[in-house]
């Protein structure tokens, strides 16, 4: 069977009376830009030096990305390299540690939650605690997942989310065990919702249909490429890999935008599957969670266009085009370089290379690593001498996305397996909120509106 895409009705026509309606809007939203300075407005919840404004507190994790010096002059920024600390743990060392021992992201996920790192006993007992979750209700498949045509696998999730509160016998009650309850359940659960996500649109693309059961005795990493291929297969580094990813995705503080959503929702007081499903309403958008997916149409069109990958000139000319407006999607941007919020270096990226490196040469794909590296060289001289900063991070997002590539992931489930990381943070932010803010998140609006008259019908 495959999804008819044709409409009986008009439901998504764009019709002459609807683009008039639009018309009627634009002509009374417009504000000023300036209008932002005039009432000091922080865009973006940030500083005009583009640090964010301090909204809460969090235990969970820290990014430190620069130092600030105060002089007669006022303060000033000085760029650093980047730090990302879970518990107060460099990231980087959960990964090292669990080299030749162990996959890490269980351990990292105990860590975010609990505040500390398990013992042995411990560990086990979490895995097995998560591996008993790892189970949907029956035919939830089939009565959910596959009900409606999966146009996005992010909607889709979500969508089996909220329904999950259906099957949940206390679904409402925010009292801390039974909310780590619904989150644990939900992070066991979180890579099959992926994957069925995934195989119902196969299907709906007129592919063969095949569903995998997680086993127990496998990590996050292995259950997620075991249930993702037909023959179930995978090597040791392919999975090494995936869980080194999920680690470093699984939080970057209580300010990016999907956890900060979390955050306000659960304020509320509303029920997890509510403040996840906002989570993943945030991380599906392309400025967050979508960035890979930017990436990788970028490295495609890259490919396209300059014909010898070596040639350190040819990729110049053509990064210039990019930035000139004159070729990709002409926004000027060279997507995965540059940050938000890290200065001098993504943390994240700087473990990750290690990793791309290792899996280029065991995939036979080092010619492509080169494309990749004199991009992200050239891409970072041209955009430092074109913004005058003598510093620029690569993103994670530059090279997650080849990763994910290398090891036979669809573009579609890219952000999907951001979420089957960042899952273990969202989980440890709301629990946070629901013991430490007692406040309903409520920031202010200036209305710029003037006011007027309210004209009777037969005078307008």
């Amino acid at each position: 069977m495959i999804w008819n895409e044709k409409r009986e009705n008009a439901y998504c026509e764009i019709t002459p009376a609807l683009l008039a309606l639009k018309e009627q809007w634009e002509k009374k939203n417009y504000i000023d830009p300036r209008l932002y300075k005039e009432y000091n407005v922080k865009r973006g919840l940030r500083d005009e030096d583009g640090r964010g404004v301090l909204t809460g507190l969090t235990r969970v994790a820290e990014i430190q990305s620069y130092q600030v010096t105060s002089g007669a002059d006022g303060e000033h920024i000085i760029p650093a390299d980047g730090m990302l600390y879970y518990r107060g743990i460099d990231c980087r060392e959960l990964v090292k540690g669990s080299v030749n021992r162990r996959f890490a992201f269980e351990e990292t996920t105990y860590l975010l939650l609990f505040g500390e790192l398990p013992n042995a006993e411990q560990l086990q007992d979490f895995c097995v605690q998560l591996a008993s979750y790892r189970t949907l209700p029956t035919n939830f498949f089939r009565d959910v997942i596959m009900k409606a045509p999966p146009r996005d696998l992010m909607n889709t999730m979500q969508r089996a989310i909220l329904t999950l509160f259906c099957y949940d016998d206390k679904p409402n009650d925010i009292g801390l065990e039974n909310v780590l309850r619904q989150c644990l359940q939900l992070t066991a659960n979180m890579p099959v919702l992926a994957i069925y996500a995934y195989q119902a649109w196969r299907y709906s693309q007129g592919e063969s249909l095949f569903i995998h059961v997680p086993q127990p005795e496998l990590s996050t990493a292995e259950n997620f490429l075991r249930m993702l291929r037909e023959d179930r297969g995978y090597t040791p580094l392919e999975a090494r890999v995936l869980d080194v990813a999920l680690v470093l995705h699984a939080d970057h503080g209580g300010g990016n935008n999907s956890t900060f959503t979390n955050h306000v929702v659960t304020s509320s007081g509303t029920d997890t599957y509510s403040a996840i499903a906002a989570s993943m309403a945030s991380l599906k958008g392309p400025r967050h969670g979508g960035a890979n997916n930017k990436v990788m149409g970028m490295m495609d069109d890259i490919k396209l266009h300059v014909h010898h990958w070596d040639d350190q000139e040819e990729v110049r000319q053509y990064l210039t085009r990019i930035l000139n407006k004159e070729a990709f999607d002409r926004s000027g941007l060279i997507y995965g370089l540059g940050h938000a919020v890290y200065t001098k270096s993504d943390p994240r990226c700087e473990v990750f290379r290690d990793y791309v490196h290792r899996l280029a040469g065991e995939k036979g794909l080092n010619e492509e690593l080169t494309l990749y590296t004199n991009v992200e060289k050239i891409g970072k001289e041209l955009l430092m001498e074109r913004q005058h900063k003598s510093v620029l991070s690569t993103n994670i997002d530059f090279y997650s996305g080849f990763v994910y590539e290398m090891l036979g992931l669809p573009m579609e489930l890219y952000t999907p397996l951001f979420a089957v990381a960042r899952i273990a943070g969202w989980s440890a932010h709301r629990m946070e909120e629901l013991s430490s803010g007692s406040k309903l998140i409520r920031p202010r609006y200036e209305c710029v509106e003037e006011l007027h008259s309210y004209v009777p019908m037969e005078n307008r």
